[in-house]
């Protein structure tokens, strides 16, 4: 019976046997002070997607944008907002940012992005 129960324990720490599937899913839950910030960052090829949604407590400036040595480019960019959504299709391959900016208060950012 201890060999039994042993071999059962053996067969589930194989490796690969209980690892999760890895996401390029991204949370966003976070409480901002007034004028900070909070980014979250994915490498995206031209013609990839992402789905997101958000919604904020208070209005923040949102945007999603990239750096192209010292210029930035913002294919998104929304002021005083507390929630956006929809599909970001990348145009080139670069490594895009999601981003918030709470106003003059303190404010609770949720969402998700999607692959």
């Amino acid at each position: 019976m201890k060999r039994l129960v042993a071999l059962l324990a053996a067969s589930l720490v194989l490796p690969g046997a209980a690892s999760p599937a890895k996401s390029n899913d991204l949370a966003v839950e976070v409480n901002l002070a007034p004028r900070k910030v909070h980014e979250e960052c994915a490498r995206m090829e031209a013609g990839e997607s992402r789905r997101w949604h958000w919604k904020s407590t208070a209005p923040v400036d949102f945007n999603i944008h990239y750096h192209r040595g010292e210029e930035v480019f913002y294919p998104v960019k929304r002021d005083g907002m507390r929630g956006d959504g929809g599909t970001f299709t990348a145009k080139s391959g670069e490594d895009y940012c999601w981003m918030w900016t709470a106003r003059d208060a303190t404010a609770k950012v949720e969402g998700q992005i999607r692959k």
